[in-house]
C-alpha cells in the first residue's frame, strides 16, 4: 500500500552538542509512522516525513519533549463565519488538522471563532486563513483592535441581525398567505382553477423562498462542493424536496398516478419552515450576544477618549493615542483610560469590574490605577504605565475570551456524536421515506416525501453545538464580573470535584508582609518606646524594621533622625535619639551586647510570643532592656470565614507552610484548621500535593500565590492564584482570584458546580430531543393511530389524519430546540455566589 507522506519542520530548543542531535533523532525516527528524519543543530530545527494516518504533529512534539528537548508553541485565534452547528464545528476542525504543522484545532461555535496550535514558524495565519476559506467558510475581523474596529464589528452583527429577521417576517406573512391560498380562503381565489392556483402558490413561493432562503442554500451549496453536510443541508434538501414535489405536481400531473384526482401541493410547507427555521435563528442569535454580555461590559469600560496635561493646557485625544509616560487627568465619576501610577491628588475608586469587591479603594500619590475602573470622588493626575493591550482590563478580557473559546473534556463526546450526525438523518430519512413508500397509505408517496421532510427538518445538531460552549460563555463571563479569571473551560469541568483545598501560608492566609502585633514595655510608656524605636529603624531598609515604622505612622507619632546609627546585618541596629541610647535586636544580639542577665529579665514575655509564631525584637534603652515588639504576617481578615465557608461546604482543608511544627499548629488552630503541613520547603510543596493526591483525595486544588506555589499549583488538579500575588503563580494557575479573598475559593467551585449543573442538563435535552422526536418525525406513531382507528380529532394539527407529524411543526420544534439550550445557558448570569 502507498502511504502519501506529509512533510512538517519545525525548531527545537535545548540542543547543545552533536549528541543532542543524536538524540533527538533516534527519538524521531522511534515513532510509529515515520518515514524520514533530518535534524539539524546549526539552525535548531527538524524535518520529519510521516504517514499522517499513523501519527500526528501532537505525537511528535511528545517525542522531543520526552527526550528532553523543547519544541515552542504558538497559538492564533480566528474569528469565522458561516457555521450553522455543530458538523460544521467538526468539518472545519479536521480541515484545520490536516495542515502538517497544526498540533490542535479548537472551533467553536458559540463564539463563531477557531483556536489554533502550532510549531512555531509553522502554519502561517495565512495558511490557516486559507483552510478555513477552502472548507467553505469566511473569514471575519477580529475585535481586539482599536474602537473603530469594534464598532464596524458591532454594526456588521446589527445589519445582520436585521436582515435576518425582515427575511423571517416577510416569509413568514408570504407563508401565512401561501397556507390559506392552498386551503382556498384567500378572496378571489376560489374562482380560479386548481391549476391556476397553483401557478400563483408556486410563483410566490420561489420569489420569498429563494430570497429568504438564500443564506441556507448557499451554505448547503458551500458544504457539498467540499464534500461535506451540516444542518443547512437538512434545511435545504427538506425544503426543496417539499418545493420539487409540489412544482412537478403543479406542471407535471401526469408524472403520479392519481386517477384524475387533483394533486396537494405543499409549498407552504417549504416556505413556512424557511420562516420558522430563520426566526429560530433570530431568537439564537440574541440569547448567543447575551451570553457574551459580560466581555462586551469590560469592554464597553474602556473610554473612548483621555484627558491629558501638554505642558500647561489641557487635552481631550483618542484613547489608542495615549502614550506610556503621558500624565493624565481624572475628574469624579469618570472611568480611567489606561493603568498607571497616581502623581498628585487622592481619590476613592469602584474597583469592582476588576475584583468584584464593591466596596471603593482609597488612592492616594503612588497607589495604582486601573483601566475601566470608575473615579467616585476627588480629582487625580497620573501617569500612563500600561497602555493598549498590556493593561490589565486587556488581559482579563483575553483571559475571558480564551476560556470561552476553549472546550472541556465533556464537550468530546458532543463533537463525535455531531461529526456522524448529518449524514446519520440523512441515511434514515432515505429509509423512512423508502419504507413509506412502499407501505404507507395512500397517497404513499405524497406521505413518503413529507415523512423525508419533516425527518430532515426536526433533526438538530446545533444543540448539540451549542450546549456546551453556551455555558461555558456565560459561566467564565459571570466569573470576571466576580473578580474570578478561569483560564481554559477544562478548568470549570475540574473544578466541580474537588474535595481537598490546600492553603499556602505566607501571602494566601497571611497578608504576606510583616506587621507589628504586640508591644510589651514592663516600665516604660508604650507610645514612647514605640518612637524611639521608629525613629531608629527609619534608616533601616529589613522589613522588619519597616513594619515598626510603618505601625508608629499609623500611632501618628513623630519621629526624630537618629544619630551615630550602626547596622549589623543580621542581628540589629543601634544609634542615638534625643541624647538616649537605643539598641534594637535579636535575643543574640542583646546578650552579646549586654549580657544574659539583661535579656532574661523579660524572657518570659518573649516564649508566648515565639509560640504563636511571632518575631520578638527586643528594644534596649540606656543599656536596659525596656520592652519587647512582636511581629508576624497578620492573617488576612477573611482567611477565618473563608474556611470555615470550605469545612461547610464537606471539603477537607489543609495548611502548607514552611513553619516550624509549633509555629503552623498555632496559626491552624487560629484558623480552625485540623490538618497541616509544617517544615516544607519551597521544593517539596508539589511532592506534597502529590502526596494527597494519591492518599485518597480525588481532586487536589492548591492555594497560593508567589513564585515558590507555581510546580504545586500545576502538580494540583486546579491551581487558584491569589490576584495580589505574582505573574509567575498567576500563569501556572487555572484560576485566579483577582481581589486575593479567599472567599473568592468558594465562589469558584459553586461557578463550577452551576456551569456543569447546566451543560449536563443541555447535553441531556440536545441529545434526548434528537432520541425522542426524530422516531415521531418518521412516523412511529403511525401503527398506533391505526389500531385506535385514526388520529384524534384534536390531534390533527400536529399528525394529520394518519399519525405523521407535520413539517412544519417539525421546523418549529427545531427552532425552539436552540433556543431553548441557549437560554439555559443564560440562566447562569442570574446564579448566587457568596
Amino acid at each position: 500500500m502507498t502511504i502519501h507522506a506529509s512533510h512538517a519542520s519545525f525548531p527545537i530548543r535545548g540542543m547543545t552538542c552533536a549528541s543532542c542531535v543524536n538524540r533527538v533523532h533516534r527519538a524521531l525516527e522511534s515513532v510509529e509512522g515515520i518515514s524520514g528524519v533530518s535534524v539539524n543543530f546549526a539552525t535548531e530545527t527538524a524535518s520529519v516525513d510521516f504517514d499522517p494516518t499513523t501519527t500526528t504533529p501532537i505525537v511528535l512534539t511528545h517525542a522531543v519533549e520526552d527526550a528532553g528537548y523543547e519544541i515552542p508553541i504558538q497559538s492564533h485565534t480566528i474569528n469565522i463565519g458561516g457555521m450553522t452547528c455543530a458538523s460544521c464545528v467538526s468539518h472545519l476542525e479536521k480541515a484545520l488538522r490536516a495542515i502538517p504543522e497544526v498540533l490542535s484545532a479548537s472551533v467553536n461555535l458559540a463564539t463563531q471563532s477557531a483556536t489554533i496550535s502550532t510549531w512555531v514558524g509553522g502554519a502561517s495565519q495565512a495558511q490557516l486563513q486559507e483552510a478555513i476559506t477552502d472548507a467553505g467558510y469566511t473569514i471575519t475581523p477580529q475585535t481586539e483592535g482599536d474602537n473603530a474596529a469594534k464598532d464596524s464589528v458591532s454594526q456588521s452583527q446589527e445589519e445582520t441581525t436585521r436582515q435576518l429577521v425582515l427575511q423571517a417576517i416577510l416569509s413568514g406573512i408570504a407563508g401565512l398567505l401561501v397556507m390559506l391560498g392552498t386551503m382556498n380562503l384567500l378572496p378571489g381565489f376560489s374562482s380560479l382553477t386548481i391549476g391556476t392556483r397553483h401557478i400563483v402558490l408556486f410563483l410566490i413561493t420561489s420569489i420569498v423562498l429563494f430570497w429568504a432562503g438564500h443564506p441556507i442554500y448557499a451554505a448547503a451549496w458551500k458544504a457539498a462542493k467540499h464534500q461535506s453536510v451540516n444542518m443547512n443541508t437538512l434545511i435545504a434538501i427538506g425544503t426543496l424536496s417539499a418545493f420539487g414535489y409540489s412544482t412537478v405536481a403543479t406542471f407535471f400531473p401526469s408524472v403520479f398516478d392519481t386517477s384524475g384526482i387533483p394533486l396537494a401541493v405543499y409549498y407552504d410547507t417549504a416556505i413556512i419552515i424557511i420562516a420558522l427555521i430563520l426566526f429560530g435563528r433570530y431568537l439564537e442569535t440574541g440569547a448567543k450576544n447575551q451570553t457574551s454580555s459580560a466581555i462586551h461590559t469590560l469592554m464597553s469600560l474602556r473610554p473612548k477618549t483621555a484627558r491629558i496635561r501638554r505642558g500647561e493646557e489641557e487635552v481631550d485625544i483618542p484613547i489608542d493615542m495615549v502614550q506610556s509616560g503621558d500624565i493624565l487627568i481624572i475628574r469624579p465619576g469618570e472611568h480611567i483610560p489606561v493603568d498607571g501610577v497616581i502623581t498628585e491628588g487622592h481619590s476613592t475608586v469602584n474597583e469592582a469590574m476588576l475584583t468584584g469587591e464593591s466596596v471603593p479603594t482609597e488612592k492616594n500619590s503612588g497607589s495604582q490605577v486601573f483601566t475601566g475602573t470608575m473615579n467616585i470622588s476627588g480629582s487625580f493626575l497620573f501617569k500612563a504605565a500600561a497602555v493598549g493591550k498590556d493593561t490589565v482590563l486587556a488581559h482579563i478580557v483575553q483571559l475571558v475570551q480564551e476560556a470561552q473559546g476553549s472546550k472541556p473534556p465533556i464537550q468530546r463526546f458532543a463533537d463525535y456524536i455531531a461529526s456522524i450526525f448529518v449524514p446519520a438523518v440523512l441515511g434514515i430519512a432515505t429509509l423512512v421515506f423508502f419504507l413509506w413508500w412502499a407501505l404507507g397509505p395512500e397517497p404513499a408517496l405524497t406521505y413518503a416525501i413529507l415523512t423525508f421532510v419533516a425527518v430532515l427538518i426536526i433533526a438538530c445538531p446545533c444543540a448539540l453545538g451549542l450546549a456546551t460552549p453556551t455555558a461555558i460563555m456565560v459561566g467564565t463571563g459571570r466569573g470576571a464580573e466576580q473578580g474570578i479569571l478561569i483560564r481554559h473551560a477544562e478548568a470549570l469541568e475540574t473544578a466541580h470535584r474537588v474535595d481537598t483545598i490546600v492553603l499556602d501560608k505566607t501571602g494566601t492566609l497571611t497578608q504576606g508582609t510583616p506587621a507589628v502585633t504586640d508591644i510589651i514595655v514592663p516600665q516604660w510608656n508604650e507610645k514612647e518606646l514605640l518612637r524611639l524605636a521608629a525613629s531608629l529603624e527609619r534608616r533601616s531598609e529589613h522589613p522588619l524594621a519597616q513594619a515598626i515604622v510603618e505601625h508608629a505612622k499609623q500611632q501618628g507619632l513623630s519621629l526624630e533622625e537618629p544619630q551615630n546609627f550602626v547596622s549589623i546585618p543580621g542581628q540589629g541596629v543601634t544609634g542615638t535619639i534625643a541624647d538616649q541610647a537605643v539598641i534594637i535586636g535579636n535575643t543574640t544580639f542583646m546578650t552579646q551586647t549586654l549580657g544574659m542577665a539583661s535579656v532574661e529579665s523579660v524572657s518570659s514575655f518573649m516564649k508566648p510570643l515565639a509560640q504563636a509564631g511571632k518575631t520578638p525584637i527586643l528594644i534596649a534603652i540606656n543599656g536596659q532592656v525596656e520592652g519587647i515588639i512582636g511581629i508576624a504576617d497578620t492573617i488576612r481578615p477573611e482567611s477565618k470565614e473563608a474556611i470555615q465557608h470550605l469545612m461547610q461546604a464537606g471539603l477537607k482543608v489543609v495548611m502548607l507552610t514552611g513553619d516550624h511544627h509549633q509555629v503552623a499548629e498555632a496559626i491552624a488552630a487560629d484558623l480552625g484548621i485540623t490538618q497541616f503541613l509544617a517544615e516544607i520547603l519551597p521544593d517539596q510543596k508539589a511532592a506534597e500535593i502529590q502526596k494527597l493526591q494519591k492518599n485518597g483525595s480525588r481532586h487536589v486544588a492548591m492555594v497560593g500565590d508567589g513564585i515558590n506555589d507555581a510546580p504545586a499549583l500545576a502538580q494540583a488538579d486546579i491551581g487558584i492564584a491569589i490576584g495580589t500575588g505574582t505573574d509567575v503563580a498567576m500563569d501556572t494557575a487555572q484560576i485566579t482570584l483577582m481581589s486575593g479573598d479567599l472567599r473568592g475559593i468558594r465562589k469558584a467551585l459553586q461557578l463550577s458546580r452551576a456551569t456543569m449543573r447546566i451543560i449536563h442538563q443541555n447535553l441531556f435535552w440536545a441529545f434526548a430531543y434528537n432520541i425522542a422526536l426524530i422516531p415521531l418525525a418518521a412516523g412511529i406513531l403511525y401503527p398506533v393511530f391505526s389500531r385506535m382507528g385514526g388520529v384524534p380529532s384534536e390531534l390533527h394539527w400536529l399528525f394529520g389524519d394518519y399519525g405523521f407529524l407535520q413539517p412544519v411543526m417539525a421546523a418549529a420544534a427545531m427552532a425552539l430546540s436552540s433556543v431553548s439550550v441557549v437560554t439555559n445557558s443564560l440562566r447562569l448570569r442570574n446564579i448566587s455566589l457568596d
